[in-house]
């Protein structure tokens, strides 16, 4: 599974870790000839970077964003794009302490369990600063959402929640409620003062928004901004619209009745049957507080040793502010998607460009298959031998074939060409087993 890969839209593979050389990423599938947005992606990693207002990370970090491939002279030229940035204010050291042991909150226990290896040094792989490579992929998709408006904002920090927005006023907490915007700075201080640590709940509304974007079943609109959203490390749930609300209302109070003039409310959150229906689209999702905090806790070492220790590192008071690029960066990436889709589908304004975009993902992801299915047959391959049994069996693969053959039939494929895909298959598996 490429599970550091996004191959949707445009195929993006990120990579690097917290106290590695560099963070980055790699975007395929951009058409050629677009102006590269620079500045945007520049602002936005601005806005994500640490040692960014006074609850941030202290690590100071520029996030000068390097283009090492795939623009010339200012413009896309349809080659696989990489962006770098690096890491220049890694501490490893203040990490020495931690080699030995798993902290509350963190990944190391679970990437120790899976990998048998985790990386220390401020998470590795599954530090909050691997989404620069998020944040820096999403602003090749800002054309293809032209017209679409995203808000994203918290409602909550802590115990401090808004009780009047107000979108024109700004802070480094991206909080928009002046009344209590004071109290909040005050809440965030003392938590500071005691080496700790909180989350909150972001909210999100997006206008403008084409009714008919997403697909039923596993394709589903709102299944896709859950998964993407709760993809980013410190996310730990979602809601659409009126959300958990839902559980305490009947459904005359849920269902979102229609007049000719459209719908009359919108507490579905504008998507209904995991489709758009061209209301605006409303969610909101909860973020815990950072783990890395100054304070004595309990855990365990690599040798099941009870043992209490501090987090000596540098951390975020709240990571609220920080997050909230990385999640638009997510929005944008997932209704890119969506948009790409339904135009391929509705035949709307295609041009040779467009189907050869679509054909060449489709590309990719019979390799991407073939690749998994010929591990898959090593797998196979090996078990047979350890335990003495039949290598061939002509039987199951006739009859596979058979079922093949039958959907063909359905999807108007001919079936001389199946067969032959098919015999090719089974002849590269048999040579790995």
């Amino acid at each position: 599974m490429k599970s550091n890969s996004y191959n949707k839209y445009i195929g993006i593979t990120a990579f690097g870790e917290s106290h590695g050389k560099a963070i980055g990423v790699v975007i395929e599938d951009v058409k050629a000839g677009i102006a590269f947005p620079i500045e945007e992606i520049r602002i936005a990693l601005n806005e994500r970077k640490p040692g960014r207002g006074t609850f941030s990370s202290s690590r100071k970090e520029s996030d000068t964003i390097q283009v090492l491939s795939g623009v010339f002279e200012g413009k896309t030229t349809g080659m696989p794009i990489c962006l770098m940035v690096n890491n220049e204010d890694a501490r490893s050291k203040d990490y020495e302490h931690l080699k030995d042991l798993f902290r509350p909150g963190h990944a190391d226990f679970s990437y120790f369990s899976k990998f048998k290896i985790y990386d220390y040094r401020g998470g590795g792989r599954a530090s909050g600063r691997e989404t620069i490579s998020r944040v820096a992929a999403a602003g090749l998709v800002t054309d293809v959402l032209a017209g679409i408006n995203i808000k994203i904002y918290p409602i909550k920090i802590g115990k401090l929640e808004t009780t009047d927005i107000d979108h024109t006023f700004l802070n480094e907490l991206s909080w928009h409620d002046r009344k209590n915007f004071g109290e909040l700075t005050k809440y965030l201080s003392d938590v500071k003062t005691e080496g700790n640590s909180v989350g909150g709940i972001i909210e999100v509304m997006i206008s403008n928004i084409p009714a008919g974007l997403g697909d039923p079943v596993f394709e589903k609109l709102d299944a896709n901004l859950a998964k993407a959203i709760v993809s980013i490390g410190a996310v730990k749930g979602i809601e659409f619209g009126e959300g958990f609300k839902f559980a305490e209302l009947k459904g005359n109070e849920t269902n979102d009745q229609m007049d000719n003039n459209g719908f009359i409310t919108n507490k579905s959150g504008g998507i209904l049957g995991g489709i758009s229906t061209g209301n605006n689209l409303s969610l909101r999702f909860v973020v815990k507080p950072t783990p890395s905090i100054n304070i004595l806790q309990k855990t365990i070492t690599k040798g099941n040793k009870e043992v209490s220790f501090r987090s000596l590192g540098r951390h975020d008071t709240c990571i609220i502010p920080r997050i909230i690029p990385v999640a638009k960066a997510m929005i944008k990436l997932v209704l890119a998607d969506a948009i790409s889709y339904q135009k391929l589908i509705s035949s709307d304004k295609l041009n040779l460009i467009d189907y050869r975009e679509a054909i060449d993902k489709i590309d990719e992801d019979i390799l991407i298959a073939l690749g998994r299915r010929q591990k898959i047959s090593e797998l196979i391959g090996k078990f047979k031998q350890e335990n003495n049994l039949q290598i061939e069996n002509r039987n199951r693969e006739e009859k596979l074939l058979l079922g093949l053959k039958e959907k063909a039939k359905l999807w108007n494929i001919d079936e001389s060409l199946i067969t032959k895909i098919w015999q090719i298959i089974i002849l590269e598996s048999k040579k790995k087993q």
